[in-house]
């Protein structure tokens, strides 16, 4: 299966694949069909960069519940280390556990990357802003940090209100 990226319908094999969520919920991308979702793929929980990602976000929080979007964080971390990184950061939105990386290979989010010089497979930092049609309203790869959940919310708020 190649990448998905903007432009493309969420397929029916991708939004039907089961999500672990930090609060306990078991869901699916197409549960959230009918809204806008933000889908954000970072690395590893309780980094500097990822804690940074999602405290971004976090704050954005009420401004993408206004414009009718759920935040989802997705890595391969364990439920328990979601559970422990959102109580610690106190972020108000769920982060999914992909620990059999389905989600991240549908994505194209798994790539080689130099880490202190030895060549690695891990997620490369992204995020997809899906319509409530399931489509890929937008989708950014690689993301820089800083401003990134602004942008995103910039790009949202666009398209939502068009």
């Amino acid at each position: 299966m190649t990448a998905l990226d903007t432009g493309d319908r969420i397929p029916k094999s991708v939004s039907e694949l089961p999500l672990a969520l930090s609060s306990g919920a078991t869901v699916q991308l197409k549960d959230y069909a009918g809204q806008w979702l933000v889908l954000y793929f970072y690395p590893k929980d309780s980094t500097p960069g990822c804690t940074t990602e999602g405290t971004d976000f976090n704050a954005l929080l009420p401004k993408f519940k206004k414009l009718g979007a759920t935040v989802l964080g997705v890595s391969r971390d364990s439920i328990r280390s979601h559970q422990n990184f959102c109580t610690k950061q106190g972020f108000k939105f769920d982060l999914a556990s992909d620990a059999d990386e389905a989600l991240c290979q549908a994505f194209g989010v798994i790539k080689e990357k130099n880490m202190y010089g030895r060549k690695v497979l891990g997620i490369v930092r992204s995020t997809y802003l899906i319509d409530p049609k399931g489509v890929i309203a937008q989708s950014w790869q690689p993301v820089k940090v800083p401003g990134h959940a602004q942008a995103v919310h910039d790009t949202l708020k666009a398209a939502a209100t068009q």
